[in-house]
C-alpha cells in the first residue's frame, strides 16, 4: 500500500494538471514571519465570494517595501477601493511548480504612491552638475478605480524541497485595460536649478520579481504611454510604428530592497501553500504624507 501510495503522489506530480492535493514538498523561505512591532499589515487570502478583500493600502504596501527611496502614501477621499481574491490554481511537477491567483481590484477611488528622489539627487549630484541628466526617473505609481489581475508563481523543486524563482504581478486580465500607472520624468540642472521635465505617464501590465544572488531588480511591463499633460485619449500603445520620442519607450529593471524582494517570493510561497493569510513585513522606507516615519 506504501508503494501504491508513493506511485500516485509520482503519477500527480509528474502530470503537471492541476493539483488541489497537499503541496508534496517542503517549500524554503527567504525570511522568517515578522515579529510582534516589525510587520506591516497582513493580507487575508480569502477566495470566498463573501470576501470583503483587503484594503488596497494593504496589498499596494508591497510599493514602499521594494523601494529604496523614502516613499508617501496619497488616497483620494472617501476611497473604497479593496483588492479581493477570487481563485488560485496551482500545479507540480517533479522539478518545477506554479500558482496562478486572481485578484480584483473593485471599488471607487485613487492610491497613489510618491517617491521622494532627494537622496537620489545627492547621491547624482556631481554628475547632475556636470551637465549629466537622471533620466526616467519614478515619480509615483497609481491605481484608479476597477481592474482584473494574476498573481503568478513559479519555482522549481531540488531534493524534495521547492524554492520560489520569480513572481509576476499582472494587471490586465481577461484583456482588461490596467488600473496601474507609474509617472517618469527627467532629472537635470538649468540655471542652477534642479528641474524635472520630459514627464510621461506609463500604463504598466505587470511587474516582475526574482530570486537574485546580487542586488535586486524588478521588472517592468508597460502596454502604454502618454505625456503627462496629455488627456486619456492620447495613450499611444508600445508596438511597432509608434513614431516620436516614444518610439524606442522602455524601463530598464529597476533596483528594488532585498527586504521587498524576498517578501513577495515569500507571498508567491504563501500562494503556493493555501496559506489563510500573508504578512508583509515591516517598510522601511515607508512615510507619511508630510514626510516623517
Amino acid at each position: 500500500m506504501a508503494v501504491l501510495g508513493l506511485l500516485v503522489l509520482s503519477g500527480c506530480c509528474n502530470s503537471g494538471r492541476r493539483a488541489d492535493d497537499p503541496f508534496p514538498f517542503r517549500l524554503a523561505r527567504n525570511s522568517e514571519n515578522p515579529v510582534p512591532g516589525t510587520a506591516g499589515p497582513t493580507l487575508h487570502l480569502d477566495y470566498s465570494e463573501n470576501s470583503q478583500g483587503n484594503p488596497i493600502g494593504a496589498f499596494m504596501y508591497l510599493v514602499p517595501l521594494i523601494s529604496p527611496d523614502p516613499v508617501s502614501v496619497h488616497e483620494s477621499a472617501g476611497n473604497v477601493q479593496r483588492a479581493q481574491f477570487i481563485s488560485l490554481t496551482r500545479r507540480f511537477s517533479s522539478g518545477t511548480f506554479s500558482a496562478e491567483c486572481e485578484f480584483a481590484f473593485t471599488g471607487d477611488g485613487s492610491h497613489r504612491n510618491i517617491f521622494d528622489n532627494s537622496e537620489k539627487v545627492r547621491r547624482h549630484e556631481r554628475r547632475l552638475r556636470a551637465g549629466e541628466a537622471l533620466e526616467r526617473v519614478l515619480q509615483y505609481i497609481s491605481i484608479e478605480g476597477h481592474g482584473r489581475g494574476l498573481i503568478e508563481v513559479e519555482g522549481v523543486v531540488t531534493g524534495r524541497v521547492a524554492t520560489v524563482t520569480e513572481v509576476r504581478l499582472r494587471f490586465n486580465a481577461h484583456g482588461e485595460t490596467s488600473p496601474v500607472s507609474i509617472g517618469l520624468a527627467d532629472l537635470l540642472y538649468r540655471e542652477n536649478q534642479l528641474c524635472i521635465t520630459n514627464d510621461i505617464v506609463a500604463r504598466v501590465n505587470a511587474l516582475t520579481f526574482r530570486k537574485a544572488e546580487d542586488r535586486p531588480r524588478m521588472g517592468v511591463t508597460v502596454s502604454s504611454v502618454k505625456r503627462k499633460e496629455a488627456s486619456d485619449s492620447l495613450w499611444q500603445r508600445l508596438k511597432g510604428g509608434v513614431a516620436g520620442t516614444l518610439a524606442n519607450f522602455f524601463i530598464k529593471p529597476l533596483p528594488v530592497e532585498s527586504t521587498g524582494n524576498d517578501a513577495m517570493l515569500d507571498f508567491g510561497a504563501a500562494l503556493t501553500l493555501k496559506e489563510a493569510a500573508f504578512t508583509f513585513p515591516k517598510a522601511r522606507n515607508l512615510r507619511s504624507a508630510s514626510g516623517t516615519p
